[in-house]
Order: C-alpha cells, then structure tokens, then sequence
C-alpha cells in the first residue's frame, strides 16, 4: 500500500507564490506517474498537473500553464507543485494522486492512490 501526504499549502496573497509538495511511502514511487488535482467548494475535483514516472512528460490545465510547475525528486519519493502568480480562483484543496502506471493521464479516476489533501487559499 502507498500513502500520500501532501505539504505546504496556506494562505497567500493574490500574485504571491507557494509549492505543495507531496511525500510517497514505498519503493514504487519512481514508476508511478503522479498527479495534482484540485477541488473547490462546490466544485469537481480537476486536474491541475501530471508527470510521467520518468519527468519526461508533463501536462496542465490551461488555467495554470504559464504559472505553475510540476516536478518530481524520485530519489526522494517526493512530486512538487510550484505555484506563481496566484489568483483567487486557485483556491482549492490540492490533492496529489499516484498512478501504478507511469503513464499520465488528466483523470482522476485512472489514479490508484490519493492523499488527504492540503488547502490553499488566495486572498484578493
């Protein structure tokens, strides 16, 4: 079994920047393709973010190319979302999500494991 534990999100201006990153147990992580994803109240859970196994391959949603950036230390379980330029509308909790697979996809529902999510929000 993996466990995902997201970190770093909080409170921060509009036009502010913040990274969550997200921490994996066991030894797989390497061949996961990872993702990030967001829900706000009321709202779907989306994609915001992929990353093949490899970090070969990225994707974003279109709201936030140009603003954030994904990565991944595979040496160090971790995936990372960095966030600039931040608008009100990020507002969300992010989850970060691991597919067995290392191919990534923009489906929540392709994804194996999940973490309990972290909430940041964007003051106006």
């Amino acid at each position: 079994q993996v466990q995902l534990v997201e970190s770093g999100g909080g409170l921060v201006q509009a036009g502010g920047s913040l990274r969550v990153s997200c921490t994996a147990s066991g030894r797989s992580f390497s061949i996961y393709a990872m993702g990030w994803f967001r829900q706000a109240p009321g709202k779907e859970r989306d994609v915001v973010a992929a990353i093949t196994w490899s970090g070969g391959t990225t994707y974003y949603a279109d709201s936030v190319k140009g603003r954030f950036t994904i990565s991944r230390d595979n040496a160090k379980n971790t995936v990372y979302l960095q966030m600039n330029s931040l608008k009100p509308e990020d507002t969300a909790v992010y989850y970060c999500a691991g597919r067995k697979s290392g191919i990534a996809t923009i489906t929540a529902e392709d994804y194996d494991y999940w973490g309990q999510g972290t909430q940041v929000t964007v003051s106006s």
